[in-house]
């Protein structure tokens, strides 16, 4: 049950403005007529006519006062107090557009503002919450409806030991997926409420990005994809080594899945010249300290596919938390990996672009500082 907040007129507001009212008029006439000489009636007479018009004045007072507060204050906080009843059930697209009903801002503006904020981002939250468990509930549905149906018919008696074996590789490829998902939603989880911190140690990239390269061999024999690499010669970097390697293993996975037979792949790792950084990205920008590289020294790695490539749209997605350019799932993966590598850049303070055209490839390029800042 809720407070009230009280109303126009007040009774312990009356006798404070009363006794405040009948101290300062007693010390003002104390003060003025003591010099001068009067009777005793006419004492007694004027102290009643003062009395009475310290009662009106006091209850006129504590009405002003009353109307005053109720305008400047009670108003506005009501209707605050309605917006964070509407949050409170949950209602995140409340908004309150009018606060005070005396023109100009004021501190209850700046609160409603705020609250108007919060309530945006609460909105946000919620959206993404929803889309999280809709997306979550669609990634683990999948595998497990291919684990229950291939589990079935591995139970047909007549089944041969070929089919049986497709049948069990199948499987084990949909509890792989599902293995994944999982590893994938909690080191996500565990990057966005800070649970991760890195840990840097200096060491070889070059080193690092040749073992990640090698992990995908059986893939880019598989599919005869031609390999392509730049990596220069003792490229030393100080990061957090296990961190750096899941954004190399992810940029490598997608370039190897999305690329057709026969096609090909680049990785390159070198020291960054100007003509390297995107003009408007704010966070490159910002490490270039007035354009002079020598002060950075940043370190540049850039994985290029000749795949399928992506539309303008499905770029600007790209990072976001399960978004997938195939919307009919019909390629592997469960759209967390490059949302995870962009949460790791984010933490390591690096930077990642990307450059896709539809049919023809894409290029993903990212920054680091050679050394900790």
């Amino acid at each position: 049950m809720e407070k009230k907040t009280g109303s126009i007129f007040s009774l312990k507001r009356y006798i404070i403005f009363f006794l405040l009212i009948a101290f300062v008029v007693t010390c003002s006439f104390y003060l003025f007529l003591r010099n001068f000489d009067f009777t005793k009636e006419q004492i007694q007479q004027n102290a009643i006519l003062t009395f009475l018009n310290i009662f009106f004045l006091s209850l006129l007072f504590c009405v002003i006062d009353g109307v005053q507060r109720n305008i400047m204050i009670k108003r506005p906080v009501n209707r605050i107090l309605a917006l964070t009843r509407e949050l409170a059930k949950g209602n995140f697209k409340a908004r309150i557009h009018k606060v005070s009903d005396i023109p100009g801002r004021n501190e209850f503006d700046l609160i409603a503002d705020n609250i108007n904020k919060l309530a945006e981002e609460l909105s946000g939250i919620e959206t993404l919450r929803s889309d999280f468990v809709s997306n979550v509930s669609h990634e683990i549905k999948t595998p497990l409806s291919v684990i229950g149906n291939y589990a079935t018919l591995l139970q047909a008696p007549e089944l041969g030991d070929e089919k049986r074996m497709e049948y069990a590789a199948a499987i084990s490829g949909a509890v792989t997926r599902l293995s994944d998902l999982v590893s994938n939603i909690l080191k996500l989880n565990k990057l966005e409420n800070q649970q991760i911190y890195p840990e840097k140690t200096t060491y070889d990239l070059g080193e690092q990005l040749a073992e990640c390269i090698v992990g995908f061999e059986e893939i880019w024999e598989e599919k005869q994809i031609r390999i392509e690499t730049d990596l220069s010669d003792d490229l030393r970097i100080t990061q957090d080594r296990e961190l750096l390697s899941l954004i190399w293993n992810n940029l490598l996975s997608n370039a190897f899945k999305f690329t057709g037979a026969g096609g090909e792949v680049r990785i390159e790792a070198r020291y960054a010249t100007d003509a390297d950084l995107p003009e408007r990205d704010p966070n490159t920008a910002a490490k270039r300290k007035g354009d002079n590289l020598q002060d950075t020294r940043l370190i540049l790695v850039r994985v290029s596919d000749t795949g399928c490539g992506m539309t303008e749209e499905t770029g600007k997605h790209i990072f976001d938390k399960f978004f997938q350019g195939d919307t009919s799932h019909a390629t592997k993966g469960n759209g967390l990996g490059l949302a995870l590598v962009k949460r790791i850049i984010d933490i390591c303070g690096g930077t990642i672009t990307v450059r896709s055209r539809l049919g023809e490839g894409s290029t993903f390029t990212v920054f680091f500082n050679e050394t900790e800042t």
